[in-house]
């Protein structure tokens, strides 16, 4: 017989494939959780695990639990739901993860409106500089640039939007504004730490880098950081040139977007949960608000409206501010 505790801290560690992480989310220290993991393998007299200076990671008879286990957490999760009736009350707690500039800049603001609704929902706003990892459990909702694959998920294209090439105007007036890419070599420029960028989708600067438009030895980056909000920051200080978000960059009244007819990046925003939490009626209401609201901000998520709007209200700063609720 198969102790549920056991599955319950066997998942923790597969998913998070770091024993003291796994212990952080249990609640246990690190030694008593190696403890049981290796009683839980001498039990079923099989290793489950592979462990290194890198962590936890499946064997083969690991991965055929993982599957058993995942299903096993599924019934019991739809279990607790129906008996508490939790499945239809407006109340309880939302993770949602988003990437940091749009959910510091779009989200944080618009979720204020549904705090203010949905009183009896506690929501945690994960805006990271990376994608949250669903089938880890990391979140129930995530917002991402490119359209999650992964099986057992629910998935929406949720709306698009614009960057455009952008310089303070204090660093404008100091080094000219270029008129063409060819002049993009002699400009230092504002971007992603290439072996550190989470998506594809970021990757807006090097299709307008070719060497033979801008010359050689090529522009210079002034400053790379895997954070958009950092590089928002640092090119309103006039550190160099930036591909930006519209709803980031058109909120400031000192940077202005150069080479508009040559750079011009439209990126879509998708929507995904996994397929149980997707049924619950708060995540439902989650999930169908985010539409609504990003439908009615298409305009200024596409760089032709300066002002963040709120479903059925006026508009309001797009500044970031914390909404009325946990973050």
């Amino acid at each position: 017989m198969l102790d549920w505790q056991d599955i319950q801290i066997f998942l923790e560690v597969a998913r998070s494939q770091r024993l003291t992480d796994a212990a952080r989310r249990l609640g246990l220290d690190h030694s008593t959780l190696s403890r049981r993991t290796r009683r839980f393998e001498q039990k079923l007299n099989t290793q489950l695990f592979e462990r290194s200076t890198h962590g936890y990671h499946l064997t083969e008879a690991g991965q055929q639990l993982l599957a058993h286990a995942e299903e096993m957490a599924r019934h019991a999760f739809e279990a607790g739901e129906s008996l508490t009736d939790k499945n239809h009350q407006l109340s309880g707690q939302i993770r949602l993860g988003v990437t940091e500039g749009f959910g510091t800049w779009v989200v944080a603001p618009l979720l204020s409106l549904f705090c203010e609704r949905h009183p009896g929902i506690t929501l945690d706003l994960l805006a990271l500089p990376r994608v949250v990892n669903l089938s880890r459990h990391e979140a129930d909702l995530a917002i991402t640039v490119e359209r999650p694959v992964s099986p057992g998920m629910v998935t929406s294209r949720l709306c698009d939007y614009r960057l455009r090439l952008y310089g303070s105007r204090d660093y404008l007036a100091r080094h000219g504004t270029p008129t063409g890419l060819a002049e993009l070599g002699r400009h230092r420029l504002i971007g992603y730490v290439d072996d550190l960028i989470f998506s594809e989708q970021l990757s807006y600067l090097e299709p307008l880098l070719d060497p033979a438009v801008v010359g050689q030895p090529g522009p210079h980056f002034s400053i790379r950081s895997t954070s958009v909000t950092t590089q928002h920051a640092a090119t309103l200080s006039g550190a160099g040139l930036a591909v930006l978000p519209c709803f980031m960059a058109e909120t400031s009244d000192t940077l202005d977007s150069v080479l508009d007819d040559e750079v011009e990046i439209v990126r879509q925003f998708w929507i995904t949960a996994r397929q149980e939490q997707r049924r619950l009626a708060r995540v439902r209401l989650l999930w169908d608000f985010l539409r609504e609201a990003l439908e009615v901000n298409r305009a200024f998520l596409m760089g032709e409206s300066r002002k963040l709007v709120l479903p059925d209200s006026e508009p309001i700063p797009s500044r970031p501010s914390p909404p009325g609720c946990r973050e």
